[in-house]
């Protein structure tokens, strides 16, 4: 009886198009389970990329307290950072008085002109921000914002109990390799697929804070010459939302000039400065700096990366954006694996060899076995 013969290379492409929707529903429709668990992963690397930076610029730091300082690190940062807004927040609402009197001279200076240009509106006087929230009724959203809170604390609660479980468990996960990959060969190649992942994802931390630092340290600079209160506040929400890769930095911008309208009521100058110069700043670092940070270092093509941005951001929401661009460069490291979707892995990367691992040190491979 004859062999049956191999599927044609079409046929091949069109299973594997036919995967990548079936697993892009997949991950959509197990949203709420894998969400918190990428999100664990996601910190389970950078407390691991910590306690490597410990102990390899400090050789003389304990191994065995590597791991342990590098929580402790990670949980002070994120402290620091809840500090900073909740602080910066306060003073804010402590002058909320004032910019409620320069919105509403603000509102009765263009009521004119939006009668004009909409006159079923019938703006024969101009609106107060007491007449607008009374008009919007904002206590009907109360229970959403609620719904969002409790489910907000939901989801953290998970990711720091998987978190919890996957660093508790990581010194099994050599042992596991070579049981799945018991020939040497294989196990290596393994091992450089595994490795490629944990560098593309330290590489996005690395990229990420230094483009955020030079957009928020730019912006802080700016603000402070135009007089904007709380410019410190501004710059850190600034770098906080830079690690939503291309629209977070500059949905970010728009914040400062928005709020010295506010603060400036009397004249448009110090907006339109502030807007110019933001915009200015975050299209340099965005589409001369990071692009060319990121081809070098995540072999990632441009497109790709705003592609992932939209794609992630369907299926997970604000943190499949977060998460767009490392898990993209592990689609991209998985998918070269395999001779019927090496193509797709090809077309992601930017030099057109998705497979562009670093070799692993000796010692360090005979470590991992």
């Amino acid at each position: 009886m004859p062999a049956p013969a191999p599927p044609s290379v079409t046929t091949r492409n069109a299973v594997v198009f036919l995967a990548v929707i079936a697993g892009a529903a997949t991950l959509k429709w197990m949203q709420d389970i894998l969400t918190p668990l990428a999100l664990a992963l996601f910190l389970a690397v950078m407390i691991d990329s910590f306690a490597r930076v410990l102990t390899d610029r400090t050789p003389r730091f304990p191994r065995r307290l590597a791991l342990p300082t590098a929580v402790v690190l990670s949980l002070w940062l994120f402290g620091m950072s809840v500090w900073i807004v909740i602080d910066n927040g306060k003073e804010f609402f402590d002058h909320s008085s004032q910019y409620v009197d320069s919105l509403n001279a603000i509102i009765a200076r263009f009521t004119p002109t939006i009668a004009r240009l909409a006159p079923g509106l019938e703006l024969s006087v101009a609106p107060t921000i007491g007449d607008l929230v009374k008009h919007l009724n904002p206590q009907r959203y109360f229970g959403d914002v609620a719904q969002s809170f409790n489910s907000f604390a939901t989801s953290a609660i998970l990711v720091l109990i998987y978190l919890g479980f996957i660093l508790a468990s990581r010194r099994g996960f050599a042992r596991k390799i070579v049981a799945l990959f018991p020939h040497h060969a294989e196990r290596e190649t393994n091992m450089k697929m595994f490795q490629r992942i944990r560098d593309g994802v330290e590489q996005y931390l690395w990229i990420q804070t230094v483009t955020g630092l030079m957009i928020a340290v730019s912006a802080f600079m700016v603000m402070t010459l135009v007089g904007l209160d709380n410019a410190f506040f501004w710059a850190f929400l600034i770098f906080l939302a830079a690690y939503i890769p291309i629209l977070g930095g500059a949905i970010g911008c728009f914040l400062p000039p928005i709020f010295a309208l506010i603060q400036f009521p009397e004249s448009l100058w110090p907006a339109v400065i502030l807007f110019v110069a933001l915009q200015g700043i975050f299209f340099v670092v965005g589409n001369v700096i990071l692009p060319r940070m990121q081809g070098d270092s995540l072999n990632m093509d441009p497109t790709v990366v705003l592609l992932s941005l939209a794609v992630w951001g369907a299926l997970w929401g604000v943190p499949g954006m977060f998460l767009s661009t490392p898990l993209t460069v592990a689609a991209m490291v998985i998918l070269a694996q395999f001779e019927g979707s090496r193509w797709i892995a090809i077309l992601l990367s930017e030099d057109g060899d998705p497979q562009g691992v670093p070799e692993i040190p000796a010692a360090d491979v005979a470590q991992k076995k």
